[in-house]
């Protein structure tokens, strides 16, 4: 018999799999990619009897992956918040899905541990923008919330890129360093060499973004673009979420020149955090959640198309 732990590359998906490994040490095939490396059942080859975890990628966008799987006779734990399409109904399938826009994955892992590794869960909840949410769940618990916060931040901000070529840290190598320890303090505490690297990383390219060039801008929602470069790929997301934040009217879309297109980050107002996912969806390449959706690939040719788009939506 196989273990497979499928992950998003972000946040949310590696400190799920750390609470999940916490509390049950598993040997196991990692199997993971930049965040915006969704469909990754593709890669698993699974076999009756074999066991599957799967963490913050999206079920439509692995149906025809996931069906091959449960098919072979392999047992599926899928858990995520993104827009699933249609939940097969199949014995060898345990999927806990929630779409609404005020949860993450990790929190729903945290949900069915019954809050043994909360600390892991906030910090996920910080990196995936979920700031309230990691906050209340915080509530009455001793934690270092500006650090956990900024750890949070920096993980995810490791996931983007336009390939694995282009991140600090393989996602799979940052989860092995983080699953060393129950909570985030302890890692903190022993492992400067990984967190330093991060934080200086994310300060260099932070700088950059801030020079970033405005396409489109009205008062419900900004287009900006970033310049093709590893750093613009590795920040646009986690730019993004800072523009949320200090906009919270307003609609982003973070366009990354890249081959002949763009990588596109997409954030919904967050006083509203709908909306993302639908515009995504628009585009063959797109993806993602109601509040937080991309685009891997927009053709430089789709660009006018999009920006109408983005308008309709918000």
């Amino acid at each position: 018999m196989a273990n497979f732990d499928v992950f998003n590359g972000d946040a949310d998906g590696i400190l799920s799999l750390v609470q999940l490994r916490r509390a049950e040490p598993l040997d196991s095939t990692l199997v993971t990619g930049r965040k915006r490396d969704i469909k990754l059942l593709d890669r698993v080859e699974a076999k009756a009897g074999d066991k599957v975890t799967v963490l913050d990628i999206s079920m439509r966008s692995n149906a025809e992956h996931l069906a091959r799987i449960l098919d072979a006779g392999a047992s599926v734990f899928y858990v995520d918040h993104h827009n699933a399409g249609d939940i097969p109904n199949h014995p060898n399938l345990n999927a806990v899905i929630d779409t609404s826009p005020e949860i993450c994955t990790a929190m729903l892992i945290d949900e069915a541990l019954d809050g043994d590794y909360r600390a892991w869960a906030v910090t996920a909840a910080f990196g995936d923008n979920f700031a309230d949410l990691a906050r209340a769940k915080a509530e009455g618990l001793d934690l270092p919330l500006e650090q956990l916060e900024r750890l949070g931040m920096l993980v995810n901000y490791n996931g983007y890129g336009g390939s694995v070529d282009d991140l600090l840290f393989h996602p799979a190598e940052l989860y092995k360093a983080l699953s060393q320890f129950d909570t985030p303090m302890e890692f903190l505490a022993s492992d400067q060499d990984v967190f330093s690297a991060l934080d200086a990383g994310y300060e260099t390219d932070l700088a950059n973004a801030k020079n970033a060039k405005v396409l489109d801008e009205t008062d419900e929602g900004c287009v900006i673009t970033l310049a093709d470069k590893a750093g613009s790929r590795r920040i646009s997301g986690v730019f993004g979420n800072q523009l949320a934040v200090d906009n919270p009217h307003r609609a982003h879309a973070i366009l990354t020149a890249q081959d002949g297109g763009y990588l596109v980050s997409i954030r919904a107002p967050k006083v509203k955090s709908l909306g993302a996912d639908t515009l995504a969806l628009q585009f063959e390449t797109g993806g993602g959640r109601s509040a937080a959706a991309g685009i891997n690939h927009l053709p430089e040719c789709d660009l006018d198309k999009f920006v109408k788009a983005f308008r309709a939506a918000f």
